[in-house]
């Protein structure tokens, strides 16, 4: 490895490591009276908060938006897309008088247009957590505007508090918020919701690809009624297997080939809702008034109320189109809804209705039987690749990411839901780009789920309650959001909060009546998910607590002798000098801190009361952006040890950090900083000629002044090329003896689940021979 050398002034400017390793594109004691150099960490600690450091919401505009529309079609218009498959089947359990036909197609109007057109599309869309949707971005934005989450400490300087001052709020907002800040009972049951919101969300994954793509094979019945139901669910589970094989290709490439097949699907559902209400039976348009919804739920019933159980799978995906808003924007998924999406589902299910009107028993496999002659062949096919792309939307906002690549300015989005209960450390931190063991549970679960229930009215039993659940979450905590983000008065809310609760709770009401019939099944799941989520958190929290007395100032630890030459440990760690080592060490450091020292670097001097030539305090900084910006990726500081740095590397979820030439980057960086701060160039090029005599002076003294940088690069050089070490902590948990029997059970699941999930210094991309681990044990 070439050596940093010295060569005039401009050789001292720092430099960007280009060659070398690093990040490559593709996420307290007493301190001690007998001080270490204070003053270079007062004048070096930079605030580790970066501009950069912030998810950031983007707005397009122009053809980027029409592309982006283009886009947010083809993932996240799949499910509710592919709904005129099945709703009228699993609505009716026989064929519908024309009275009932017209109060389901009212009712199923409506519901798209309160819930998704007006509640999510011009409500829900705007309570978004800089630019993430989903009922976890919801709590994550309320914890920004009120204190109802506790934080991992390391993370505490990266969060973007914005919390409202109490004279900012009108006084029923200041109590709302007191009462919740206060209230164990209410940030409790915040939290549950949140976490709840993302389990359905994810159950529902299992079944929205089996609903979608068994809706849609069901058609080969109509073009041969011979075929048997087994060849149906094995056609169904090869489509799906193939589904799962090509998500390592990521979004980008999966949402441009997509898209086009949802607009053409769209576009037959609007062109044959068009023929056959021109052809068979225009009067049903009738159903545009409210009053045959009605009418349809006084007429019939607890049976009518009981339908609604099938009329809630109309607008089935409007989670997933919240949940996928990080990969998207808000505009973008207006725009194709609005323009688009909308009225394309409208005509279908008013076509539907108009050929059932005329042929009741067209009930049964709704689209299929209302296709127009010659259209059956081409309707099928289309109407396959249309519930892959609906299997993709929901797959997309539980386990993928969005790596398109369009032009500059466009983030890319991780995982959606698991990216944003990591984020909040409810999941153990992974790699988000693909999933490879999440995506085969999926696959397996999905598979399962589609051999057990074999067609859409048996699966229609467990769909759909997850979604209305959902909604009805969201519509509890963006009312909750308008009060403490945008302060709207009480009074303002709560007509609004009582309408969409109300209807939210109908369908709701309705749904649950499934329960028996097959949609346990998903609640069961949510309701596990949602215990390993709340687990790790807990668990998380007594790690913190545990972790609190590692926040060590330098002075604590490290002293420096009278002679200023030779260093030891403060009195309280033993009084012993430190043998100085050859060589160049990185610490790994896991919390950061601008001021305090890593745990790791404490336990090394403690226990082997020696101190490398050169150490550096290597803190890897993840941001919720593809890529880090060049300018601001790396910081270096001093940290009063002499000899003794801190590197912060600040990267994306694309940029591979941890690579076998890190050293080289790490000493590159260091020297750079450290050299450039050594030398000062003289700036005395504007004085008046009467100052020339000064100004060769200040030349002279400035080309003195490459001494001590030659010799830091000597120093550096010389400590590089002796040895590098990568210097690791290994923590262990330990359960305190007096710990109630409950309380273990749960610390010991989340040790076993820590223990399995922590990545291991053989996965990382160093040199073995140049690993050193070091372990230590915590009480928890």
């Amino acid at each position: 490895m070439a050596t940093v050398q010295l060569s005039g002034a401009d050789a001292i400017a720092p430099v960007h490591s280009e060659s070398h390793g690093g990040v490559y594109s593709i996420r307290q004691r007493h301190e001690s009276t007998n001080l270490v150099d204070n003053r270079s960490i007062n004048s070096d600690v930079e605030d580790l908060k970066r501009e950069g450091d912030f998810k950031k919401k983007q707005e397009f505009s122009g053809w980027m938006l029409v592309w982006l529309a283009w886009q947010a079609t083809g993932v996240i218009y799949g499910d509710i897309g592919t709904s005129p498959l099945y709703v009228y089947s699993s609505t009716f359990t026989g064929p519908p008088s024309y009275d009932d036909l017209l109060g389901a197609l009212s009712l199923i109007i409506w519901s798209l247009t309160l819930i998704v057109t007006v509640k999510y599309m011009c409500i829900v869309l705007h309570f978004n957590d800089e630019g993430e949707g989903g009922t976890f971005a919801l709590y994550s934005l309320l914890s920004r505007y009120a204190h109802i989450a506790s934080r991992d400490p390391k993370e505490l300087r990266t969060i973007k508090m914005e919390r409202y001052n109490t004279n900012e709020l009108s006084k029923p907002v200041n109590n709302v918020r007191a009462w919740v800040e206060s209230s164990w009972v209410a940030k409790a049951a915040l939290k549950f919701m949140g976490v709840l919101g993302v389990s359905l969300i994810m159950s529902d994954g299992v079944l929205t690809p089996a609903q979608s793509v068994l809706g849609a094979i069901q058609g080969i019945e109509v073009v041969n009624p011979n075929v048997q139901e087994s060849t149906v669910v094995g056609v169904s589970c090869a489509i799906l297997v193939l589904l799962f094989l090509i998500q390592p290709l990521g979004t980008s490439k999966i949402a441009t080939g997509f898209a086009p097949v949802v607009v053409i699907w769209l576009l037959f559902n609007l062109v044959f809702g068009i023929y056959n209400l021109v052809i068979y039976d225009h009067s049903v348009l009738k159903a545009f008034s409210p009053y045959f919804a009605g009418a349809f739920l006084v007429r019939n019933g607890e049976d009518g109320w009981r339908m609604l159980g099938g009329i809630l799978l109309a607008f089935t995906g409007c989670e997933a189109l919240f949940a996928d808003l990080g990969a998207f924007s808000k505009n973008a998924i207006s725009l194709s809804w609005a323009c688009f999406t909308y009225p394309c589902l409208l005509f279908a299910y008013i076509g539907q209705a108009a050929f059932i009107s005329v042929t009741p028993s067209a009930y049964s496999n709704p689209f299929f039987n209302c296709v127009p002659n010659g259209m059956l062949w081409p309707s099928l096919i289309i109407a396959i690749l249309a519930a892959i792309v609906a299997s993709q939307a929901m797959i997309t906002s539980t386990f993928q990411v969005c790596t398109r690549a369009p032009p500059k300015g466009l983030r890319l989005i991780p995982g959606q839901l698991l990216s944003q209960i990591m984020k909040l450390s409810y999941f153990p931190q992974i790699k988000m780009i693909y999933i490879p063991f999440a995506n085969w549970l999926l696959m397996i679960g999905t598979v399962i789920v589609t051999a057990v229930y074999s067609n859409t009215t048996n699966l229609g039993n467990a769909y759909g309650v997850c979604v209305i659940l959902v909604t009805f979450i969201t519509t509890c905590m963006v009312s909750l959001s308008s009060l403490l983000v945008w302060k709207l008065h009480p009074l303002v809310i709560l007509p609004f909060f009582l309408v969409f609760a109300a209807l939210d709770g109908v369908f709701l009401s309705s749904a649950l009546t499934k329960v028996p019939n097959g949609a346990w099944f998903t609640l069961l799941l949510a309701a596990l998910l949602s215990c390993v989520f709340i687990l790790w958190r807990f668990g998380k929290e007594q790690q913190w607590i545990a972790e609190a007395e590692d926040h060590i100032h330098p002075a604590a630890v490290v002293e420096n002798l009278e002679n200023g030459q030779t260093l030891a440990l403060t009195s309280s760690f033993g009084g012993i000098k430190l043998t100085e080592i050859k060589g160049f060490a990185i610490f790994f450091d896991k919390a950061g801190h601008p001021k305090n020292i890593p745990h790791i670097f404490t336990q090394y001097v403690t226990k082997f009361v020696s101190i490398p030539e050169i150490s550096v305090f290597l803190h890897l900084r993840p941001l919720p952006k593809p890529f880090s910006d060049p300018e601001d990726r790396y910081t270096v500081t001093e940290t009063g040890i002499p000899n003794c740095y801190r590197l912060v590397i600040r990267y994306g979820y694309t940029d591979e950090v941890v690579t076998e030439d890190l050293a080289a980057l790490v000493r590159e960086q260091v020297a750079a900083k450290i050299t450039s701060k050594l030398y000062r160039k003289p700036t005395n090029k504007l004085q008046p000629a009467s100052d020339q005599e000064e100004e060769k002076t200040s030349s002279s003294s400035g080309a003195t002044s490459i001494a001590p940088a030659e010799a830091f690069l000597e120093k550096i050089n010389s400590a590089y090329d002796n040895q590098v070490l990568y210097i690791m902590g290994k923590e262990q948990m330990r359960i305190k003896k007096a710990t109630n029997i409950g309380r273990r059970v749960l610390l010991n699941a989340f040790l076993w689940l820590r223990d399995n999930t922590r990545s291991k210094m053989a996965a990382m991309k160093l040199q073995n021979d140049k690993l050193v681990e070091i372990g230590f044990i915590k009480d928890i």
